[in-house]
């Protein structure tokens, strides 16, 4: 159950990044609460998580799920670069964030 709220903490920590950059678009009260609700359930989901889970590789595979989400969704909705280096770049934080798991 670590694992998965880890994971899940991951991914709201990529739409707190998504909220962040809708909110410098346009600043409402909705997009506030979105954000502070995103940033709070990763923050919730990963303080969990830790109880089981080894700080360093928690924290590493937190980062890297929100990095690689948040920089998809750059890709994919806001017409960020698709070069071919930034993917390779994911696909290393990917491959460490999996070898991290393989040996924690």
């Amino acid at each position: 159950m670590a694992w998965f709220s880890l994971v899940l903490a991951g991914l709201f920590e990529a739409f707190g990044v998504t909220m962040m950059n809708e909110l410098h678009k346009k600043r409402n009260w909705q997009t506030i609460v979105l954000l502070v609700l995103g940033f709070g359930l990763s923050f919730t989901l990963l303080g969990y998580s830790l109880k089981s889970i080894p700080m360093g590789t928690g924290y590493a595979i937190w980062t890297g799920i929100g990095v690689v989400g948040g920089t998809l969704i750059g890709m994919i909705f806001y017409g960020e670069s698709r070069d071919w280096k930034r993917l390779a770049f994911i696909a290393m934080i990917l491959s460490s964030a999996i070898g991290l798991k393989l040996v924690a």
